[in-house]
């Protein structure tokens, strides 16, 4: 069983006025357009503090937008986002909300982190420098205190042998371990994860599967993954929602959504895509 222990130099949040009773994700009439092509409309939706929920549906249905919008990446059009309780993609000015300037994104998503499907890691620096690089640069830590976390996340995701190699001389799955590694060093409350399986070869998705599985149970990290591998989906999730045209078509646990769905889109997709496999 896997154990993440804290970092011997917690960050200083200011979030001491979370409620424990709040959802860690809070989507409220989110609406997303570019131009006149509506990418979500009336978006609602919450992810309680420690969930993992996967987010599946067609191509343009909005899913990855989703992501976008946690990451700052993206601005809302309408609605409001919430992540741990506080506002993301507003902030107060005066007694009204605003949309959020760039330096409350920018201790906003400090809480937020992603994992993407091509890994991204810096080739230039060895897996070490990968993981300690956004500690130090991002959250003040010294090398040193740094340097321990790393480590200690490298031998969490079996790479303990890896740290002074270079993303070429990985493989494919070592180098999403990696990228994996490098997100949980920046102890994040949320980790979202972007088609995380699908650069990979078949026979390596079962080991990242694993991996995330453990990590979901043995720490209170909130994940939120968007993905078109549906075993992957069924096998890690503690709930699923099928996105389609912009809107939640359906959500449940995340064995009734693969055996029972109760939507017809929903049966429509899945059937098309567990054929297509």
């Amino acid at each position: 069983m896997l154990e993440l222990s804290k970092p011997s130099e917690p960050e200083q949040t200011g979030d001491a006025d979370v409620r424990p009773t709040d959802p860690m994700i809070e989507f409220t009439d989110v609406g997303k357009t570019y131009g006149d092509v509506v990418c979500l409309e009336g978006l609602d939706f919450t992810v309680p503090s420690g969930e993992f929920v996967s987010l599946i549906g067609p191509s343009g249905s909005g899913k990855t937008t989703v992501l976008r919008l946690l990451m700052t990446l993206e601005r809302v059009s309408s609605g409001t986002i919430h992540v741990a309780g506080k506002p993301l993609s507003h902030m107060p000015k005066g007694k009204r909300m605003v949309p959020a300037d760039e330096a409350h994104l920018r201790r906003a998503r400090r809480s937020i982190g992603m994992v993407f499907q091509h890994f991204n890691l810096f080739p230039n620096m060895n897996v070490l420098r990968n993981i300690t690089e956004g500690p130090v640069r991002a959250l003040g830590r010294s090398k040193d205190v740094a340097e321990a976390r790393a480590l200690e996340l490298l031998e969490m995701v079996g790479l303990s042998d890896k740290a002074t190699a270079r993303p070429t001389q990985l493989s494919g799955g070592q180098q999403q371990r990696v990228a994996i590694a490098r997100a949980l060093a920046m102890d994040p409350e949320v980790l979202l994860l972007d088609e995380v399986t699908s650069a990979l070869d078949p026979e390596l998705v079962t080991g990242v599967l694993h991996l995330l599985r453990d990590i979901a149970a043995t720490t209170g990290i909130t994940f939120l993954c968007v993905t078109h591998e549906m075993r992957f989906a069924r096998e890690v999730s503690d709930r699923v929602m099928m996105l389609d045209r912009g809107r939640i078509a359906e959500e449940g646990p995340a064995e009734q959504i693969f055996t029972d769905p109760r939507e017809p889109r929903t049966r429509e997709f899945l059937q098309a895509v567990l054929d297509r496999d």
